[in-house]
């Protein structure tokens, strides 16, 4: 997901999204523990739009825009 990408959605839509991205990378890292994620680099991409999201995120609660 770009930062641009991210930055167009409303909150509570990155609220949504922020969600959807933790459920996910949990759902990576429970498969990769029981040997069935072939691609480890999925969990890198997963955890860099979490990092995304949250920086956008903090950057609206310092910005008071909504």
């Amino acid at each position: 997901m770009q930062i641009d990408e991210i930055r167009k959605l409303t909150d509570e839509e990155l609220q949504k999204t922020l969600e959807d991205s933790q459920r996910s990378l949990m759902n990576l890292q429970f498969r990769k523990a029981t040997m069935q994620l072939s691609n480890v680099v999925e969990i890198k991409s997963v955890r860099k739009d979490i990092a995304k999201i949250q920086t956008i995120i903090k950057q609206r609660q310092i910005l008071g825009t909504k």
